[in-house]
């Protein structure tokens, strides 16, 4: 019997493509978006108490509550070393800051969820990972 015949049809399609374009083919997050989103995760359960880790050990809240941002927005803290610029408490700072604050202000860790989801969906994040476009409708260019 062909080898061929026992394989499942999406995975014949899918073998000729990238991992882009299998990764939007399948609705499936690429390692760097997941890795954002638990990030996210993370930082959210932080500010609402859902966490172990408490919020002011790892980050400082920005005291300049201008117009712009969410009620949540941390300080950026400032390192030269490379050994410390990859620590999640900077990794983190600037993709939350550029959050919504209807996500950030979410009641429920599932409601945010949702609101990562439709960021993600509605192509807001694009400049959160460093993906490629792949040129497809609707302005999706990763996450």
């Amino acid at each position: 019997m062909c080898a061929g015949l026992l394989r499942p049809l999406f995975l014949q399609i899918t073998i000729y493509m990238s991992y882009e374009e299998r990764l939007h083919w399948l609705r499936l997050w690429s390692l760097e978006e997941r890795s954002n989103r638990q990030d996210f995760i993370v930082v959210f359960k932080m500010c609402n108490g859902l966490s172990r880790f408490k919020l002011n050990v790892l980050f400082t809240l920005d005291d300049n509550r201008g117009t712009r941002g969410h009620s949540w927005k941390l300080a950026i803290f400032r390192c030269t070393r490379d050994c410390c610029k990859y620590f999640f408490s900077n990794r983190v700072i600037n993709r939350w800051n550029q959050l919504d604050q209807r996500a950030v202000g979410a009641s429920i860790i599932n409601a945010f969820k949702g609101w990562l989801n439709k960021i993600r969906e509605q192509g807001w994040a694009s400049s959160w990972t460093s993906l490629p476009s792949l040129g497809l409708p609707g302005g999706f260019s990763g996450w």
